[in-house]
């Protein structure tokens, strides 16, 4: 079996596949409020697509598929896509990264669909800070989603929380309990420069160890981890909880990266922070066929660079905003 290895010995078995660009939230540290420039319909990849491209990746030793945005959820046929990606003769295990908007009245279908794992983005539990962060007033929405899908069994749950100097900073220890009261992990990410209109400073950044110094009352200790794992896990003093911070900006984790990227309109990623991208949409419309696809997510796979798409672990940010990358 051909495996997706890259220079550096990096096994990949992890693929971010965004379904759709647009989002129904406006969050500030990722889009302006109004004006956006979607990707014309006609560019994004259809269903058939997206599972042809999943299969060819599966078949090669990828493992497990998230299904990302922009919002996933704002895509009309994306139970279809679960279905359709969870039933491969490969079995990956189907997770989706969603703002939760749209998931209270989707969630059993999802599960039934073969939705396996989900991440929810909250940053608050405030409603004037939601509207503040997020432009959109669905805090009671997300609310219910989270709600649902602990009803519906699906796990893990995981929460991530972007905490922004000035709006929510304060908020770590409130957004803690809340989370371990429901047996959910929280996950806090550090702020990455992904927005459309370069509105990220590093001078703006709360980095996961002031978040830590901010949870002392909470007794963390370290978690011996998978060290493809983007978060540094620490277990919540006498229990069984645990909480995880995702450094990319100030503990930047490359060395041990097996993760790629598809696009909603088809380019293939090696890198979130990475400008190299690899059609596969153009030569798929042209007939191409499984192996000359193959090639190309190799040849993306070997220009894979050290670190945050440069040869070292400097900086370097991406050509597009996140919403239209995949988390």
């Amino acid at each position: 079996m051909t495996r997706f290895v890259d220079r550096f010995g990096r096994e990949h078995r992890d693929l971010r596949v965004s379904l759709i660009d647009k989002c129904n939230l406006r969050c500030t540290y990722c889009m302006p409020s109004e004006h956006m420039t979607w990707l014309p319909s006609d560019t994004l990849l259809t269903a058939d697509e997206i599972v042809r491209v999943v299969r060819i990746a599966t078949d090669h030793g990828i493992t497990d598929v998230r299904l990302t945005g922009g919002e996933p959820l704002v895509r009309g046929d994306v139970v279809d896509i679960v279905h359709r990606i969870a039933t491969l003769p490969t079995r990956p295990a189907v997770a989706m990264t969603t703002n939760g908007v749209r998931l209270a009245g989707m969630v059993e279908a999802l599960r039934a669909a073969g939705l396996q794992r989900l991440n929810i983005s909250l940053d608050t539990l405030d409603a004037r800070r939601f509207l503040t962060l997020t432009r959109r007033n669905e805090l009671h929405a997300v609310l219910d989603g989270i709600d649902a899908a602990i009803a519906a069994g699906i796990r893990p749950i995981k929460l991530n929380a972007v905490l922004v100097r000035g709006v929510n900073d304060d908020e770590a220890p409130t957004l803690l309990h809340w989370a371990v009261e429901r047996g959910l992990e929280l996950r806090f990410i550090e702020e990455m420069p992904l927005s459309v209109g370069g509105q990220w400073s590093p001078d703006a950044l709360v980095t996961s160890d002031e978040v830590v110094a901010s949870l002392r009352g909470f007794d963390l200790q370290p978690v011996d981890d998978d060290p493809h794992s983007p978060a540094r896990r620490m277990r919540i003093g006498g229990t069984d909880a645990t909480v995880g911070f995702i450094s990319s900006i100030s503990r930047p984790f490359c060395g041990g990266c097996d993760r790629l990227r598809l696009t909603a309109d088809g380019q293939f990623r090696n890198c979130l922070f990475g400008r190299d991208e690899y059609d596969l949409r153009g030569p798929m419309r042209a007939g191409a066929d499984d192996d000359a696809l193959l090639e190309r997510m190799i040849a993306s796979v070997q220009a894979k660079r050290a670190g945050h798409g440069t040869d070292d672990l400097s900086l370097v940010e991406p050509t597009r905003g996140m919403h239209a990358i995949g988390g």
